[in-house]
């Protein structure tokens, strides 16, 4: 009689463990009112496993368990917790796949104890530590993996679905595992193998990824820094600029001396030397925006070195949407790669840019296109390139542009590459 009471508060503790573990999984919030429904869903559940098991007997009610315990729980926490189907079904069976445990260190106290009170009694404090183990260091990580994709999670849910079905085939539904049928015996190894080397190869692919994913940020990272590097240079030419036209003073008074000694020709050396050297350090003012005439002024200067037509229609107010590090990065990846499109076309009078830039409707519009020598191979929307370290220049431009909830297209119209986007 006190193996009976005791088996059966275990049975009961066994089911407690099986509903919190799974509301643990599903990820549902510990607030007052979810804490009183679950408390009455295992006083429900509790009260459907006695009146089975009272009415059907101990066996029956432990085969009947998936429709009456296993299956409503997941239609639970799918339709009342609004969880994802296969979150709500791993769940469970996770759960279920955690009892193994505290049924071992049951086992193995009642083997060693040669008692089946110590069996029950082992299992229902192993619940306990399970469930504190489970809590505090285990449902966190499993929880990441369950909700980072669908198919990272039914991966996860292999193991406990194919055990799930293996137990209850081979120990509740039939006794085959006891009598020691070979092919149940090696059922779960063989399953657990498998699902050992399917985890390898995609961690593998995932780590792979995550290691693309780290290096692309790290070049972004580059260009960005480096877009701030050149900024800084443009604006300490154009300072430099500013502080020669200061000077102009002491050039008008050198020019003064020479023209009353009547040395003209000095002073036109002088003027033609000055000249030279104002026009190689004063950017040309395009629109009202210091940062774009600056920027512009930079890759006007590398057109005309690597003899490019560079067409500017650029009418901007002051201030733009963009950080002015975003800017530049923006504008020099755009005509840098344009530049370097154009700079191998054999007939100099086919190396063209065409830069068109304007605000309208408080949305800033660019509109960049150039001629080219190859046409660029397209993957998911953006143009790719095979040379080592290219192709993160468009990946930062199209960055930039989400993250102020623009758009932008990459394309081929009339015998020319177009970039185009709006912020």
């Amino acid at each position: 009689m006190m193996v009976t009471v005791i088996g059966l508060i275990r049975f009961g503790f066994s089911l407690i463990f099986g509903v919190m573990v799974s509301v643990l999984l599903a990820g549902i919030e510990s607030t007052r009112k979810n804490m009183f429904i679950i408390s009455f869903l295992c006083a429900f559940f509790l009260f459907i496993q006695f009146i089975s098991w009272w009415t059907l007997g101990l066996d029956l009610t432990a085969k009947l368990y998936p429709l009456i315990i296993h299956l409503p729980m997941i239609v639970i926490l799918s339709i009342y917790y609004k969880c994802p189907w296969h979150i709500s079904a791993i769940s469970v069976l996770t759960a279920y796949l955690c009892c193994q445990v505290p049924r071992w260190i049951g086992f193995l106290a009642g083997a060693a104890l040669g008692s089946k009170i110590a069996d029950h009694a082992f299992y229902v404090g192993a619940v306990f530590l399970a469930y504190f183990i489970l809590e505090k260091y285990v449902v966190g990580s499993i929880r990441q993996l369950m909700v980072k994709s669908p198919k990272s999670c039914l991966l996860l849910g292999g193991v406990p679905l194919f055990y799930y079905i293996f137990d209850y085939v081979t120990t509740i539904y039939t006794d085959v595992l006891y009598n020691g049928a070979e092919w149940a015996v090696q059922f779960m190894p063989s399953t657990i193998s498998v699902f050992y080397f399917v985890f390898v190869i995609l961690y593998y692919i995932e780590t792979q990824k995550q290691a693309d994913f780290q290096r692309e940020r790290d070049m972004l990272n580059t260009q960005f820094r480096q877009a701030q590097i050149e900024l800084e240079s443009l604006r300490k030419v154009h300072q430099n600029a500013a502080a020669y036209r200061h000077d102009m003073r002491h050039h008008l008074a050198l020019l003064q001396g020479l023209a009353s000694k009547g040395l003209t020709n000095e002073i036109k050396e002088y003027l033609q030397t000055a000249k030279s050297d104002m026009d190689s350090i004063t950017p040309i003012r395009y629109c009202e925006n210091e940062t774009v005439n600056l920027i512009i002024s930079s890759f006007a200067s590398k057109a005309k070195q690597s003899e490019i037509i560079l067409t500017v229609d650029v009418k901007l107010p002051d201030l733009l949407p963009f950080s002015d590090t975003e800017l530049c990065s923006l504008l020099s990846n755009a005509l840098e790669n344009a530049i370097h499109a154009c700079k191998n076309i054999e007939y100099k009078n086919k190396r063209y840019i065409k830069l068109r830039m304007y605000s309208k409707n408080n949305k800033l519009c660019i509109d960049i296109r150039n001629s080219y020598q190859t046409q660029p191979i397209f993957h998911q929307g953006l143009p790719v390139s095979k040379e080592q370290g290219h192709g993160y220049g468009t990946k930062s431009m199209a960055h930039i542009v989400e993250k102020h909830g623009g758009v932008y297209q990459f394309s081929f119209k009339d015998g020319l590459f177009v970039f185009q986007a709006t912020v």
